[in-house]
């Protein structure tokens, strides 16, 4: 493994640990030549399904690109950055239980936008916003109306 900081190939294992998600394993290193210590994670490769878009675009599946999405529909909400992952872990594990080789991008925003609204409305109204575009107050107010309905 390399170090981040100087480059160097000598680094030692300080300790490991299962991922939070039982899935991964989290190993503490530090490097022999510089002394500093990083993080690394290991995770088991699955390939990912195709994205297929409303205009029927195929894209591979991007998990920073869903990562941004969330991180801005939580943006000055009182949710963890570790929270934020672990919905984009679940998605991630929704899509491989689907096993199938291509997913409508419509699928990831249904699972997105579940996921979010257990964990915080406002942001769940953020990322539906974006997702559904909204394309006017009378928009925000219908999901809100919803919203509403369902706490009732």
């Amino acid at each position: 493994m390399r170090c981040p900081f100087c480059l160097s190939r000598n680094t030692r294992v300080v300790e490991t640990r299962t991922g939070k998600d039982g899935f991964s394993i989290r190993r503490r290193r530090e490097c022999l030549s510089c002394g500093r210590r990083f993080t690394t994670f290991e995770k088991i490769d699955e390939t990912m399904p195709m994205v297929v878009k409303k205009d029927g675009r195929r894209e591979p599946y991007n998990r920073e690109k869903l990562l941004t999405g969330i991180r801005k529909a939580f943006e000055k909400r009182p949710v963890s950055v570790e929270r934020q992952e672990e919905i984009v872990d679940e998605v991630e594990r929704y899509l491989l239980n689907l096993g199938e080789k291509e997913v409508p991008s419509r699928v990831i925003g249904e699972k997105v936008m579940e996921l979010i609204r257990e964990v915080d409305e406002v942001a769940y109204v953020r990322f539906a916003s974006v997702y559904r575009q909204f394309k006017d107050i009378s928009d925000f107010w219908e999901e809100l109306k919803k919203l509403i309905k369902d706490e009732a």
